[in-house]
């Protein structure tokens, strides 16, 4: 009895332990509402509010963990600005829905069916079109919600579209080129100055981004002078970067130490950060997409902070990974992981940033490719892929960047399709594909 009795509480605590997953999002949207659909693994408890000075709507998710991997729905033409999340409290997770203007919202779970997943939905109605539906045509007609949550037009054409939507605009790719004025940084055995070097790969790097379709470069130092570390971070975030990246060239005492580097900063250093900016929120600027610590309570303002800190970090570790990737193809690694340390240039809770070291220029031999023209556009090359490779795979709403798909083992077209919420027809018309045959390796585009 006693071992039977161990056995059901053993059942009982495996099965209360085991947290919900979301498997996937979908939207659709007219002119005044946008459905979010939120595809779960199980049925959950939720919670959601608003905040306002920025606008955003929250919904905390009861007993589900952070998901590994998760691709998020085009939000152009919606109220939604971008969509963040991460772990609250204990089996909390929290969505955050950064909204480009007020809506109201309501929500409802719907249960598991014989075709569909368990479901949070989430509606969203534009105020200012709301209010002149309601003067237009006052009466309206309620009717249960189907299974599967699904927009309709609106009834009324004659509502005009209050608001026109913003066209897309470019990635801003800041690039840091490290050291300058008095501060010269390494020198070579053959005086080679770190400065000089790092400031003419930085150029080559901005030319190539500048080429690309869809992305905008800016240096936050073109020419010998000295910046500090923090108004490095400063300007960036004046010039609305969407990504951070310092180059430098490492030195060491062994003339033998060769091979480039690339770090994200690392979890003490994003928590030191963490600790600087919440004991000083009133002089804290504000995070990306218009958030300030300043008038935000000591819980909300940790909150907000540690989403914006984890998504930061775990993007610069993918672009990180990346980089180093092209580096690899150039000439030798120093070491073939990506590394972390507390940079303080890399402190920016908000933009995905990274340090790359191109080579050591206390090495006669790397010093001499430093110098090099062709090596330095080499260099610039394998950062560029890098930055492309990353942004085509995790497109930033609103932004004119192509996204691609890198077909995997397992991919077929129609579950490339249901990842990115395509039609097969405009997928394969996108790639001028007669078959539905891939190889590992095809590079697809994403209409």
């Amino acid at each position: 009895m006693l071992r039977l009795l161990l056995s059901l509480l053993l059942l009982f605590f495996i099965h209360s332990s085991v947290a919900a997953t979301i498997e996937g999002i979908r939207l659709s949207h007219n002119e005044a509402d946008t459905r979010l659909v939120f595809d779960l693994s199980t049925h959950i408890e939720h919670a959601i509010f608003s905040l306002a000075n920025p606008d955003r709507v929250v919904i905390d998710l009861k007993s589900t963990q952070k998901p590994q991997e998760l691709t998020l729905p085009t939000l152009s033409d919606s109220p939604i600005q971008t969509i963040r999340y991460g772990i609250w409290q204990k089996n909390t997770l929290r969505v955050v829905l950064d909204l480009k203007k007020p809506v109201q919202f309501t929500s409802q779970t719907l249960s598991a069916n014989t075709t569909m997943p368990s479901r949070l939905v989430i509606d969203l109605h534009d105020s200012a079109i709301k209010k002149v539906a309601d003067v237009i045509s006052p009466e309206k007609t309620v009717s249960e919600p189907k299974a599967e949550p699904v927009i309709v037009k609106a009834a009324t054409p004659t509502i005009a579209k209050i608001t026109t939507p913003n066209p897309a605009r470019n990635i801003v790719i800041a690039i840091d080129a490290g050291h300058g004025g008095q501060d010269s940084g390494a020198v070579g055995r053959h005086g080679t100055r770190e400065k000089d070097v790092v400031l003419a790969i930085a150029r080559r790097l901005a030319k190539l981004v500048d080429d690309e379709p869809g992305m905008s470069a800016y240096l936050t130092r073109d020419r010998d002078v000295f910046l500090s570390l923090r108004q490095r971070i400063k300007r960036a975030r004046q010039n609305n970067a969407d990504m951070f990246i310092s180059i430098h060239a490492d030195a060491f005492h062994n003339q033998n130490a060769r091979g480039a580097s690339v770090f994200v900063l690392s979890e003490r250093g994003a928590s030191s950060e963490a600790a600087k900016l919440l004991a000083d929120k009133e002089n804290a600027a504000d995070l990306a997409g218009g958030i300030s610590l300043e008038d935000k309570d000591d819980l909300l303002a940790s909150v907000l902070l540690d989403l914006s800190q984890t998504a930061s970090l775990e993007a610069s570790l993918e672009v990180a990974n990346t980089v180093l990737s092209g580096l690899k193809r150039v000439g030798n690694v120093h070491k073939k992981q990506v590394e972390s340390a507390a940079f303080v240039v890399l402190k920016s809770p908000d933009i995905p940033s990274i340090l790359v070291e191109t080579a050591f220029i206390s090495n006669p031999d790397e010093e001499r490719k430093l110098k090099s023209s062709s090596h330095q556009n080499k260099l610039a090359q394998a950062m560029l892929s890098g930055i492309r490779h990353y942004f085509q795979r995790n497109p930033l709403p609103g932004t004119k960047v192509p996204q691609q798909h890198i077909v995997n083992s397992g991919d077929t077209l129609s579950t490339i399709a249901q990842r990115y919420q395509v039609s097969l027809n405009e997928l394969k018309a996108s790639n001028s594909l007669k078959t539905s045959q891939l190889k590992v390796g095809d590079v697809l585009m994403i209409p």
